[in-house]
């Protein structure tokens, strides 16, 4: 089942239970809002932690009612973060995100492998988008943290999309890993990591998807590309997620879908206990709302 938008998605997690969402240093106007909009489209039950009297003005400015039960007030954001995580990993909430606490610092208390939610598994970046012209939602790993992964680090970050790509209805998607283009050349790395990503999902050793590449973006999302470029394969022109090389390519792909093609994007942190929510001041509202969606389904079936 793929989403055409973003509204599709929406629809879906509003048919589920609520998820508990746990918001480390919640005192910030930004993540309020998008947790306001969650909350009140029945998505999550918030447990904020933080600075109680800042998270009240903050919610009173947004007219959003916050019971003093759903505040543990731990001003200092690195204790705020520490008993956020403790609420995940003790099964107190089901998806963690950040508030105004640094990125590192907060990924840091996350993989605590005291009270963490490490899973020994790589962590690794999704994002999901939704483009005014393109006909269907678009996956994309990993723009956001693996900074220039090695083959076995690709296999990883492959599966974690995988797998929560078929969370959200998918059952077989299709997975056309990028280069620059769609034929093998030794003295390219990416078509090089392509074709071994490839013949591994052939031959089972990466699971639930139909894998292809290397393939060039056109002939990955455009079946016109492919046919004029004689690409047989079950993925060209009809991939679901899109394997980057890097984090520069998904870096400036991913943006230029925000603000040259009119998208909309979210996105969470995979690998971990539980899915991480990690919005950018950047996003806009609805693209942190869907974060927190793909978060709250993911989450179901982790």
């Amino acid at each position: 089942m793929a989403f055409r938008n973003f509204k599709e998605m929406l629809q879906r997690a509003q048919e589920l239970p609520k998820s508990r969402l746990s918001v480390a240093a919640a005192d910030d106007l930004e993540v309020l809002k998008s947790v306001k909009n969650a909350y009140e489209k029945g998505l999550v039950d918030p447990i904020l932690v933080g600075d109680r009297e800042k998270i009240k003005e903050l919610s009173r400015q947004i007219n959003f009612e916050v019971e003093d039960e759903q505040i543990y007030d731990i001003p200092e954001p690195k204790s705020a973060t520490e008993k956020a995580v403790r609420l995940v990993s003790e099964g107190k909430a089901d998806i963690i995100m950040k508030g105004m606490v640094g990125s590192s610092e907060f990924m840091k208390t996350v993989l605590n492998s005291e009270y963490g939610l490490r899973t020994g598994k790589t962590l690794s970046h999704l994002a999901a988008y939704d483009v005014p012209e393109y006909e269907r939602v678009l996956f994309m790993t990993d723009g956001g943290i693996n900074i220039s992964p090695g083959l076995y680090q690709k296999v990883e970050i492959l599966q974690n999309a995988i797998d929560a790509v078929r969370s959200l209805g998918f059952d077989e998607p299709k997975v056309g890993v990028l280069a620059a283009v769609e034929v093998v050349n030794p003295q390219m790395e990416a078509t090089m990591h392509a074709a071994v990503l490839s013949k591994m999902a052939e031959r089972g050793q990466i699971r639930g998807a139909v894998v292809d590449g290397p393939l060039a973006l056109d002939n990955a999302i455009n079946e016109e590309a492919a046919r004029q470029k004689k690409i047989k394969s079950p993925v060209a022109g009809k991939a679901d997620i899109l394997l980057v090389p890097d984090i520069e390519a998904g870096n400036i792909f991913g943006k230029s879908l925000i603000y040259l093609a009119g998208g909309t994007m979210a996105g969470i942190v995979l690998g971990a206990a539980a899915p991480i929510v990690m919005t950018s001041r950047a996003d806009t509202a609805d693209g942190k709302l869907c974060s927190i969606v793909m978060a709250s389904l993911v989450g179901r079936r982790l």
